[in-house]
């Protein structure tokens, strides 16, 4: 996995000029015109863009495009859950876009497109069913995951008033897509299960490697917590803190015995050259008898 991350980084390198400059304005302007066309002519109107295997295979080959500008609302009552989606994604994916370049977002986005329709014809041939697929709701949620990946801490407004990390929403979704998986499982709806495993396949080679370093670091830092070094450390601190506590002060100069508890602007320092930890006053730090052991 880490290879195959590392190889689509020197595609994108090595070809600025792959993909599609804007790509998101263009797929909001297909959805925003598909959906016009559901309200005012109707569903039946624009039913011919959604893909169908049945009727790919009758030669209307557009169908493998055109299904991504299935809005997935076809009322007016949709316009404002629409209006929000489509800003949403909008704004996403061309923050991505930035981040990435045109050449590697282009592949992000197309590459959960292409897997979506691979499971859409394999369930298909292998059930001998037809399979419908109107959208790209769990590409658009890959898009989410990668935008939380990047930039965690942004803060979105939920429901235009509570600000929310983007990162708490990535959980939830990520909740409701588990969910989600599992209810279709439970049904037998095999294809409602794939597909949204499958759209975000392509989340887990983008970022493979940002995922297994972190889980890396934190294995090493749990590892460093309960190690014995860091464990006697902290009892040691422990001692210490006690110790200071039942004394009333943290340090006291060997030679005039005055303390910082007692004289809290007198300067304090440790002796390099005496044996052991020697405490000394500012006044007696270059001027006393060194502690042989």
């Amino acid at each position: 996995m880490r290879k195959l991350n590392a190889a689509v980084d020197r595609f994108a390198y090595s070809h600025p000029n792959f993909g599609i400059p804007n790509l998101m304005k263009f797929i909001v302007i297909g959805n925003v015109i598909v959906y016009l066309l559901a309200v005012f002519a109707g569903y039946q109107a624009i039913s011919f863009l959604g893909f169908s295997w049945e009727a790919v295979k009758h030669f209307e080959v557009w169908r493998l495009v055109t299904f991504l500008f299935m809005p997935g609302y076809y009322s007016t009552g949709d316009i404002l859950w629409l209006a929000i989606f489509l800003y949403l994604y909008y704004m996403i994916g061309n923050t991505l876009e930035r981040e990435w370049g045109t050449a590697k977002f282009t592949l992000y986005y197309f590459s959960g497109v292409v897997l979506t329709l691979v499971v859409g014809i394999v369930t298909a041939l292998v059930s001998g069913h037809n399979v419908l697929i109107e959208g790209t709701s769990y590409v658009n949620l890959s898009m989410f995951f990668a935008f939380a990946m990047l930039y965690p801490d942004t803060q979105l407004l939920v429901m235009f008033i509570i600000p929310v990390k983007v990162k708490w929403l990535a959980l939830l979704d990520g909740v409701v897509f588990a969910v989600v998986v599992i209810q279709n499982l439970i049904q037998l709806n095999f294809l409602g299960a794939l597909l949204p495993v499958v759209a975000l396949l392509n989340f887990f080679v983008f970022f493979w490697t940002n995922i297994s370093d972190e889980i890396s670091y934190r294995r090493g830092r749990a590892r460093h917590q309960t190690s014995h070094q860091t464990i006697h450390f902290k009892s040691a601190v422990r001692k210490q803190l006690k110790k200071e506590a039942e004394q009333g002060y943290r340090r006291k100069c060997e030679v005039c015995g005055r303390t910082d508890a007692d004289y809290p602007d007198l300067e304090f320092r440790y002796c390099s050259r005496c044996a052991g930890y020697h405490c000394f006053c500012q006044d007696h730090i270059f001027n006393h008898e060194h502690f042989r052991e």
